[in-house]
């Protein structure tokens, strides 16, 4: 054979190995991108190894089979939680006095929202206090409460000479009486309304109450159609939201300090502090900068104690009338840098209004301006962990039907589309009648299934992911209450809520919520378990709603067909008695689980 063939033969010999191997390299190239798309799939559904709706194992022992599908209902092992000590009966998980001492005391941060770490968390039951009874029903409740549902001597022997409560056998009783209100919350709330004539006529539909005591202000608006979310922290105080929720008022726990209030901009139209020890006047005024933030358009800022009617006061203040009337001098100076104009004053009220006309924010456009406008850069609407900034946020000049004398009056604008509605993606007119209708239908047929829904067994009532607030406007003729709760992570309907009339709060549903154990009659979830089973953990979420429902409370979930019988499942292992029914379509792919958390006693 020839030197040249030779040649040849090795050449083609070598070109044959190169694409051998070629084709080994591409194969297995193929093999880990389908390999890596099916993990990524499967990390998607299933949200932990050891306590997640399914195992990563049983997933692939469904694809192996073809009898079985990753579309196969969830399961998860019994399971049965034990009770937690007795000394957690009032646990707030992210606002824990246990863990105060770990953050800073400047501006209170310690008491802002600190929730703990997943190592943390607690897997158990939160009992009831000793000898805790079903809570009085609406309308009484506001009136009175027991005493062993609320078992704090502390509050009543601090605050018992301003008539905020008093203890008298078994019960607690509210006589509706503040430390600015000595004649009773209803003659204050009359002078209020005289100097603001739109609590009258259903201009002003919702409020917020900073500092709220025990809620009293709040509770006396919602006989005059005003509905307050009532804000207090968990202080030495010890109470003062759960003395709200257990008299059927609408309270979160909040404080402000260095975070955004959970709420977007433009909501509230009118905002209150009765001598809440906020310093409105430091920090720059920063404290000023986030009601300015929340308040619709018109909206008031209504101001009662120090350092209003300071000539007449000051002496009762341990003070001298130099440093109140220098505080009252810069309180107005600041208000009216943020474009408030002062509305009306009498004797210890002051009532400041915000500017509907955003041309009085061009003064902020002067260099060197304090405060000054907040850059595109601060989203207006974001609420959730975000810091407070010492700036003004001007409402967007696009949303002319939001302001306060552009909104429709209450009842009217629970049903008009408002404008933020386009804001949604996928918002329209449209969009919110059917949302409209489509809950009303709902509402009908739960309350065939629950019988309770209606009456006044059920008072305090929260949709855990609401869109428009399509459920609490179907119920808005019932003797209850409805906390909207939008995700944090979800479309920011929020707004639109508001708008209408109602009331709510942006959450993270991985975390605990900003309420003590016991305070919740109904909790209504319709498919958050499918929205959020990627980030947040089912046992978890369902031992939230274990801890803020109270014993003979109702849980209402609407859910994918998918998830129900693992709910079911870990809901027996709470001591949920539950019954799966179908939904008003009739439908297989989604179904509705009626639970009743039952009452049962620490051991």
């Amino acid at each position: 054979m020839k030197v040249k063939d030779i040649k040849q033969d090795d050449k083609h010999d070598k070109h044959a190995r190169q694409n051998d191997k070629s084709s080994k390299v591409m194969s297995i190239g193929i093999l880990l991108v389908v390999f890596c798309g099916f993990s990524f799939y499967l990390g998607g559904i299933f949200c932990s190894e050891k306590h997640g709706f399914v195992s990563t194992e049983e997933v692939v022992k469904s694809a192996e089979s073809p009898k079985k599908t990753v579309s196969t209902p969830v399961q998860v092992k019994a399971v049965s939680f034990p009770q937690c000590s007795a000394d957690l009966q009032d646990y707030t998980p992210c606002t824990d006095p246990q863990r105060w001492m770990k953050y800073g005391r400047h501006r209170l941060t310690f008491m802002e929202r600190h929730c703990p770490p997943a190592f943390d968390r607690k897997e158990c039951l939160v009992p009831p206090p000793d000898g805790y009874k079903e809570p009085i029903r609406w309308p009484k409740s506001k009136n009175e409460c027991w005493y062993r549902n609320v078992p704090y001597d502390w509050i009543n022997k601090q605050k018992s000479n301003q008539h905020w409560l008093r203890k008298e056998g078994e019960k607690f009783y509210f006589p509706g009486g503040g430390t600015m209100f000595p004649n009773g919350v209803s003659a204050y709330v009359d002078l209020m309304q005289n100097l603001i004539p739109g609590m009258k006529d259903g201009t002003i539909r919702t409020a917020i109450d900073t500092g709220c005591g025990v809620a009293s202000w709040g509770g006396d608006l919602l006989d005059r159609g005003i509905l307050t979310v009532s804000l207090a922290p968990r202080d030495n105080h010890e109470a003062q939201v759960q003395f709200a929720l257990e008299r059927g008022i609408p309270a979160i726990l909040g404080i402000i300090s260095t975070q955004r209030l959970p709420f977007p901009s433009n909501s509230f139209d009118m905002a209150h502090c009765s001598r809440c020890l906020i310093p409105w006047t430091e920090f720059g005024g920063i404290y000023l900068l986030e009601v300015h933030r929340i308040l619709r358009p018109g909206g008031f800022w209504v101001l009662s104690g120090p350092p209003v009617n300071y000539e007449n006061r000051w002496r009762g203040w341990n003070t001298t009338v130099e440093e109140q009337k220098s505080d009252y001098d810069k309180l107005q100076e600041l208000l009216t840098s943020m474009c408030f104009k002062l509305y009306n004053k009498k004797d210890d009220i002051a009532v400041w209004q915000k500017s509907t006309d955003n041309n009085c924010y061009k003064q902020l456009d002067t260099p060197d301006t304090y405060p000054p406008k907040c850059d595109d850069g601060t989203e207006p609407d974001s609420a959730w962990y975000t810091p407070l900034r010492p700036c003004v946020v001007v409402p967007d000049p696009k949303n002319k039907k939001s302001s306060l004398k552009s909104i429709a009056k209450w009842p009217e604008r629970l049903h008009v589309a408002p404008e933020r509605v386009a804001d949604v993606r996928g918002g329209n007119d449209g969009a919110f009648k059917h949302d409209e209708s489509k809950w009303k239908s709902r509402v009908k047929h739960y309350k065939k299934l629950l019988p309770a829904l209606g009456t006044n067994k059920i008072r305090n009532v929260m949709d855990m992911n609401t869109v428009y607030g399509g459920f609490a406007a179907a119920l808005v003729e019932d003797p209850l209450w409805v906390m909207n709760v939008v995700s944090s992570y979800a479309s920011n309907t929020l707004p639109v809520v508001f708008d209408r009339g109602l009331i709510g709060t942006f959450h993270d549903w991985c975390e605990a919520f900003s309420t003590y154990p016991r305070t919740y009659d109904l909790l209504h979830v319709d498919g958050l378990f499918t929205t959020e089973s990627h980030r947040c953990e089912m046992k978890y979420v369902l031992l939230e709603m274990d801890r803020i429902l109270r014993p003979n409370g109702y849980v209402i979930v609407r859910e994918s067909s998918y998830f129900v019988e693992a709910i079911a499942t870990i809901a027996k292992g709470m001591k949920w008695g539950c019954h799966k029914e179908s939904t008003e379509y009739n439908i297989e792919t989604e179904k509705v689980l009626i639970c009743q958390k039952k009452l049962w006693y620490s051991n």
